[in-house]
């Protein structure tokens, strides 16, 4: 009889020794890695919070100033003999008297001077026309100009070349009409880069 009184005498008991023993190994198993992720994430957060302390050095970047300013237009739906008097009109004038000139064609009251069989008009020239859809899309192209004579800092533009090139005619319709159009280029210059170009010669 001495030999059972060792054994659990009721089932309650030997359910708590069944329990007891795997609890403790699972909490062992878990307490490892835990503190090793901690660690690690600790690192990374020193990391980032380094990163973000040291601000990011931005090289100063130099704006070259421009003394001169250019607009290319190209197969302009113009007839080039039309832009090439127009251009000629245009040279040596700042952009503002160009336009008001310009202008002043659409409304007939100013010709532009052109050679040839053409009709004369009243004034100081002999013979021109108003042309004016050649006129409004000049006009736009030194309104663009200005702009961007006003971006890169040019101070006093006059119009120092304008020249008109014939560009690539398409044919309308069943090939029996050639289309019109011409290549557009026109510069600006500070007005003192001028003046000092002069003296020099």
């Amino acid at each position: 009889m001495a030999q059972n009184t060792e054994k659990p005498t009721g089932k309650q008991e030997s359910k708590k020794q069944i329990v007891a023993a795997p609890k403790i190994s699972k909490v062992d198993m878990t307490k490892a890695p835990v503190k090793k992720e901690s660690t690690n994430v600790e690192e990374e957060t020193k990391k980032t919070t380094e990163t973000a302390k040291k601000p990011e050095v931005k090289k100063p970047t130099k704006k070259v100033k421009k003394t001169e300013v250019a607009v290319n237009a190209k197969s302009v739906p113009i007839s080039t003999k039309y832009s090439m008097a127009i251009c000629k009109f245009i040279k040596y004038k700042t952009i503002e008297q160009a336009i008001n000139d310009l202008e002043a064609v659409i409304v007939k009251k100013k010709a532009v001077p052109m050679k040839g069989e053409i009709p004369h008009r009243k004034g100081r020239i002999m013979s021109g026309r108003f042309p004016k859809r050649a006129s409004e899309h000049f006009i736009i192209l030194l309104n663009s100009l200005a702009k961007n004579a006003i971006n890169h800092e040019v101070e006093d533009p006059i119009i120092v070349e304008a020249i008109a090139n014939l560009a690539q005619r398409p044919r309308g319709k069943f090939g029996a009409i050639k289309k019109k159009r011409s290549h557009i280029t026109i510069v600006v210059k500070e007005k003192k880069q001028i003046k000092r170009k002069k003296s020099k010669k």
